[in-house]
């Protein structure tokens, strides 16, 4: 048992929460935000942009969505301290997880992808051959599961985010607090919210309550905790993450009440007064105001839905006047009302005390 501790510990290979959920979740998130969300933007951009710079637009985004499993795998390698022929190798790992797992291809990418990298690191520098043994072992360990655990990582995640997207038609308010909520909190805490709502395929009216409650927890945190971080606080936490207060959190959970009180009332307006979907690309579903990517991507899911919605039959919608003000209400104004006011509250009761937000 020494000798093989001693081994994994040569070769970087550790199994701990923070290098196997948070850092490769996290870097998950990361490739697939560079690839398939960002790619998304652009074509949207570019529908509406005429003349050969719109096509030009349009063409890179369809580049930019193909490597969408190749790029997560090089994330998720790089997050884990992967020698660079590991690395490398990675990229075709990825593109054949992503391809066998349709739907579910970022959690097929995520698993087979740890398992992949534990292969190549065990090999790795321990031939005179390293430059053909570390990737080879890479791929074709990493192509062998693919093969057989990807169809079914797939099959077994579209049917968990069908199931919870079914709840949510069934039962709009009650599952969107819950979805608001839990969603809020995953974002805030050092576990990749964008990656869960991708690895589930979170479309429709659940899309929407995570939306919300992914910017309820943004908006939330900067404006109740504005009166000690001011501007910079504000444009860090609201656009940057909310997760900069993880170590705030920790010390007095309480502080916690505000956006997650917001994020309550808005995940059901979200789903029962505006019924709004989030039919973008469904890794934006996690991302709140991180970057305006949570609004842009429903947004984008108007005008140009993403092969997740299209699948659950989803077409485009010409979006009304309510539809543009329920998204800023929901996404900023509410958040930001209800955290501050909470906030306040609090503060007069004395279950806020001054520098209780203070970024550390």
């Amino acid at each position: 048992m020494a000798k093989k501790e001693s081994y994994f510990k040569q070769q970087n290979i550790e199994f701990s929460v923070d290098r196997i959920f948070i850092k490769g979740l996290g870097g998950m998130a990361h490739g697939l935000f560079a690839s398939l969300l960002i790619g998304t933007i652009i074509k949207t951009v570019g529908t509406y942009i005429p003349g050969v710079f719109g096509e030009f637009l349009v063409e890179s985004a369809g580049y930019a969505t193909q490597v969408q499993g190749a790029a997560m795998a090089l994330a998720i390698g790089y997050s884990m301290f992967c020698p660079p022929y590991i690395m490398y190798a990675l990229a075709a790992v990825g593109l054949a997880a992503n391809s066998l797992a349709a739907g579910g291809g970022p959690l097929a990418v995520y698993v087979i992808s740890l398992l992949a990298i534990f292969c190549g690191k065990l090999v790795s520098k321990r031939t005179p051959v390293d430059i053909i043994v570390t990737p080879a072992v890479t791929i074709l360990c990493g192509i062998f599961f693919a093969k057989i655990l990807a169809p079914p990582i797939g099959s077994i995640a579209t049917a968990l985010g069908t199931l919870i997207m079914w709840a949510t038609n069934q039962q709009p308010f009650v599952m969107g607090v819950l979805i608001s909520v839990l969603m809020g909190i995953i974002l805030t805490l050092p576990i990749s919210s964008a990656a869960i709502c991708a690895a589930l395929g979170l479309v429709g009216l659940a899309g929407g309550a995570a939306v919300a409650g992914c910017c309820a927890h943004m908006v939330g945190f900067a404006l109740a905790s504005y009166k000690e971080n001011k501007a910079n606080g504000l444009a860090a936490i609201g656009i940057g993450t909310s997760m900069l207060l993880v170590p705030n959190l920790f010390k007095k959970p309480r502080l916690w009440l505000p956006p997650v009180i917001a994020s309550a009332i808005t995940g059901p307006i979200a789903t029962c007064v505006f019924k709004m979907q989030m039919n973008g690309a469904p890794v934006s579903a996690g991302m709140g105001t991180c970057g305006f990517v949570g609004p842009i991507g429903v947004i984008t899911g108007w005008f140009s839905p993403s092969e997740a919605a299209a699948a659950q039959g989803i077409t485009a919608i010409a979006p009304g006047a309510a539809d543009w003000a329920g998204l800023i209400l929901i996404c900023i104004v509410l958040p930001a009302v209800i955290s501050y006011a909470v906030s306040e509250f609090m503060r007069k009761k004395g279950w806020i005390k001054e520098g209780d937000y203070k970024l550390l």
